[in-house]
């Protein structure tokens, strides 16, 4: 009887995420709101060893993942940016222009369609390390106020329509 062609792994698929304990046990990683890990896992899951920096969060990638809420979505994002773990690396724009975002524990696969990251030495390798909780926790209660604003004003509105009823 002849070997395998293909020696069977220990693992299910061939894929898979390499998440460095460095960025897990970061402070910066241990502040992170549940939606904000979740973002965080969702968008390294498009990371092939190839593609850091053309990585995207919009909600039309994202909706096949689970995720509902668009606010939700662009609160976690701007949560892993504040968290220096995910760096913008073109900027989107309407109707269809993504934007592109980068894995800050990988190196960069830099490409001259980046807008922000105008050559691969601007890009903030390692930022996780130097950012302290308390930005995370700042982001955290800019969102929460945020929030707390718009679900205001979505009362005063409803309110408003009730009273010209």
């Amino acid at each position: 009887m002849g070997r395998a062609k293909h020696k069977r792994s220990g693992r299910d698929g061939v894929r898979f995420l390499a998440l460095p304990h460095t960025v897990m046990d970061s402070p910066a990683f241990l502040e992170l709101s549940a939606p904000a890990v979740r973002l965080l896992l969702d968008i390294a899951r498009q990371f092939d060893g190839k593609n850091n920096g053309r990585l995207v969060a919009c909600m039309a990638a994202m909706k096949s993942r689970g995720w509902t809420s668009n606010d939700t979505l662009q609160y976690a994002r701007r949560e892993l940016e504040a968290a220096g773990l995910l760096a913008l690396t073109r900027k989107g724009a309407r109707p269809n222009k993504a934007a592109w975002f980068a894995l800050t524990w990988a190196g960069l696969d830099h490409s001259s369609e980046m807008d922000e990251m105008k050559s691969p030495a601007s890009f903030p390798r390692g930022a996780y390390i130097a950012t302290p909780a308390d930005a995370v926790r700042a982001e955290q209660a800019r969102a929460q106020e945020a929030r707390r604003q718009a679900k205001s004003k979505a009362a005063a509105r409803r309110k408003e329509c009730a009273e010209a009823s």
